[in-house]
């Protein structure tokens, strides 16, 4: 029979595990703020054209900006010797370049800073023990990506440094959809490790939620595709596209298949049919998950997943008839990682949490 003394040992290792995962789960909660503030800067650096303005990759003296006249000459001179300057941008005066190189800066100073929120608070929960088993190759995993995402950042820059006037759009979604991946595995972990209200959803559910979660990740990436090309200004009307539902000449190249990634109008119009799929999908979703499991927490936020579907189409389709404003542009940018997290949680939540750990409280 346990004594009072172990009774009370073990009610102190409960709590200290409990404290331990919550305080892990704020932890991935910020890094998920700063991800989201990096996705703001770095759609604002597309849009701005500000993403070839830094030539060079310089993993750590590159924190420092130009700090005299001299300098920024310097950095000036570097950027007149790329194709997007001597065609698109020449007489560019040194306030214009100061201006779309400090995009590219915050841009890459705030992906330095994710490095450092995920690397140091990771080093301190594991050297502390307050990190469960079961997290340590998951976060580590996620770091090495981190890691990766710098190498792919650098490798879209570079598509636009010697040939080309911009960067390439396949590199431009690939670094894109790696930053969305990075982002959904953040808040998978992040959310297993919060209480859940409701036990886990029947198999279809959980399933049909999952499938949503991918569902708006690839809508993503045709977006970007979409941004690559500049797709959105070439055909600024809605519903109808070039004056009908289905447009003509969508495959004028050879092969057929290269008009997915590289005709603009072909791009748009893809990236349009898989905003109706996104929706209908997210319609059936809340349907199935409401039959079901009605009133439940899972079906609820099902409703709420379409509903932020709908507005992220609203979004959509004022910045293409209002011929993609960097405002309303940006904002659709932002509500896709909205959409995307809501997405990725409401998943998470249909599997129910990681299993509590021995000795923690359920």
């Amino acid at each position: 029979m346990a004594t009072t003394a172990q009774i009370e040992t073990a009610a102190d290792l409960r709590r200290r595990a409990a404290r331990s995962r919550r305080a892990v789960r704020i932890w991935l909660y910020i890094v998920l703020l700063v991800l989201f503030a990096l996705f703001l800067v770095g759609g604002a650096t597309r849009l701005t054209d500000s993403g070839l303005s830094i030539t060079e990759w310089k993993p750590i003296h590159g924190v420092i900006p130009p700090l005299s006249e001299a300098q920024w000459q310097e950095e000036l001179e570097k950027y007149r010797q790329i194709p997007e300057y001597q065609q698109i941008n020449k007489g560019m005066s040194l306030d214009e370049f100061k201006t779309i190189f400090w995009w590219e800066w915050a841009h890459r100073l705030l992906a330095r800073g994710v490095g450092l929120a995920m690397a140091l608070p990771l080093a301190f929960f594991w050297l502390s023990g307050r990190l469960e088993g079961h997290l340590k190759p998951k976060l580590l995993g996620l770091l090495a990506l981190g890691g990766f995402q710098g190498f792919v950042g650098w490798w879209m820059v570079s598509s636009g440094l010697s040939e080309r006037v911009d960067v390439s759009q396949y590199r431009l979604a690939t670094h894109l959809t790696l930053a969305c991946i990075i982002f959904t595995a953040v808040m998978w972990v992040a959310r297993g490790l919060a209480p859940h209200s409701q036990g886990p959803a029947g198999q279809g559910t959980r399933r049909f939620a999952g499938v949503m979660a991918l569902l708006v990740l690839f809508q993503i990436y045709l977006g970007a595709l979409v941004a690559g090309l500049d797709a959105g200004m070439a055909y600024n009307t809605w519903p109808l596209m070039d004056g009908s539902l289905v447009p003509g000449d969508l495959f004028v190249q050879q092969p057929w298949w290269i008009n997915l990634f590289e005709n603009p109008k072909t791009v748009q119009f893809v990236h349009r049919l898989g905003a109706y799929v996104v929706l209908i999908a997210a319609f059936a979703h809340a349907v199935t998950a409401w039959l079901a499991l009605p009133g439940s927490t899972h079906a609820r936020r099902a409703l709420v997943l379409l509903g932020l579907i709908l507005v992220q189409a609203g979004l959509g389709i004022t910045a293409l008839v209002l011929v993609v404003p960097f405002g309303w542009a940006l904002v659709h940018h932002a509500f896709a990682i909205v959409v995307l997290g809501f997405a990725v949680a409401h998943w998470r939540g249909t599997v129910g949490p990681y299993p509590v750990p021995v000795g923690t409280p359920a």
